[in-house]
């Protein structure tokens, strides 16, 4: 007995159809209007041309184990009261939480963007500022970390 039954491969990458190039272009680039990435933060800080706020959205003891230099501290809970005050409204505000597995810089930034202002998340959060091995900050003063081989090339530049 001869089986004629075909061997019926089926793909799951496009069991969907992939989106016409236009509206995939016009998706993508919507991404980068509400996100930024740990490396492109670190490099306008570096570089002198960080014409934003970034705003560390965690907890005091968070935020006294480590931040990123330069960030301004305001807890997700207080911004609606506390912005105002400390954050110019005129620039762009940048937020983090603790890392992708995280909604607290979401839940931040729609925070600020319920106040009026412009803002980004920061992808991947502190966790991957750290992994990048670019330096912090904590009570005791500046340090880094060894770079995961995981989350960024040994040089810290990925170059995309």
């Amino acid at each position: 007995m001869t089986d004629t039954a075909q061997d019926v491969r089926v793909s799951k990458v496009h069991r969907v159809p992939a989106a016409d190039p236009a509206a995939a272009a016009a998706h993508f680039w919507s991404k980068f209007t509400f996100q930024c990435d740990v490396s492109d933060v670190h490099h306008d800080l570096e570089e002198g041309t960080a014409d934003f706020t970034l705003v560390d959205t965690r907890g005091q003891e968070a935020w006294d184990q480590g931040h990123v230099p330069g960030a301004v501290h305001l807890p997700t809970d207080s911004i609606p009261a506390e912005a105002p005050a400390r954050i110019d409204r005129g620039k762009l505000v940048v937020t983090y939480c603790w890392g992708p597995g995280c909604n607290g810089a979401t839940r931040a930034a729609h925070a600020f963007a319920s106040l009026g202002y412009q803002v980004k998340e920061m992808m991947g959060g502190y966790e991957y500022w750290v992994r990048e091995g670019f330096a912090v900050e904590d009570t005791a003063g500046r340090r880094s970390e060894r770079v995961d081989i995981l989350t960024a090339p040994r040089t810290v530049h990925c170059d995309c």
